[in-house]
């Protein structure tokens, strides 16, 4: 076997056979060193990949001012309740919450609105703040049909009794009458058994 010389390293001796094993070793290293540099390139095809959805997804979004493209939101009306000007507001308020209920002449409802739906919770529902903004939305619902003038019935005990009857005058409504309808027993049934607390 013929022995070579390492040129580095002029002490070592190498036979023919190990230098053949070596030399196919170096050539794995090189495709190895050339595949290093072509992953950077594929992460930044990666990243254009992933940047080229994003604006295809904002292209269905329609930017033009016209209004026959445009879909207009749907708003869902009971029978009969297109312009009415004259309406009855019924005011529930309990001792844990208000609810406000604005009917034409007939009782079909234009709009409602309550504590909870407005977004207060637990306790915060009973208050006369509560039930100022639960007859406001209510009312907005209301005047969205071209409600101008109302009857005020009022029934509960709560705290927003008031508050509510004078959220709907300060919104511009015209109030015709404000009436209490809570129900009074009459001594008429027997009263539940007494309250363990």
């Amino acid at each position: 076997m013929a022995e070579e010389t390492n040129p580095t390293n002029p002490d070592e001796t190498k036979t023919q056979g190990e230098a053949g094993e070596k030399q196919p070793a170096a050539k794995e290293a090189a495709p190895k060193a050339e595949a290093a540099p072509k992953r950077p390139a594929e992460k930044k095809t990666a990243n254009q990949k992933k940047e080229q959805p994003a604006p295809a997804a904002g292209a269905p979004e329609n930017l033009s001012l016209s209004t026959e493209e445009v879909d207009k939101p749907k708003i869902v009306k009971a029978k009969g309740s297109k312009n009415v000007h004259s309406g009855v507001a019924h005011v529930l308020a309990t001792f844990n919450n208000t609810t406000v209920t604005i009917t034409d002449q007939k009782g079909n409802v234009i709009g409602w609105s309550s504590a909870g739906k407005v977004g207060f919770k637990g306790s915060r529902k009973s208050t006369a703040y509560a039930a100022q903004m639960v007859a406001q939305d209510a009312s907005r619902q209301a005047m969205g049909h071209g409600l101008k003038e109302v009857e005020v019935l009022v029934k509960g005990p709560g705290a927003g009794r008031e508050s509510a009857v004078r959220a709907l005058q300060a919104i511009g409504l015209d109030l015709t009458v404000i009436r209490d309808v809570t129900p009074v027993p009459h001594n008429g049934c027997r009263p539940p058994k007494q309250r363990r607390v």
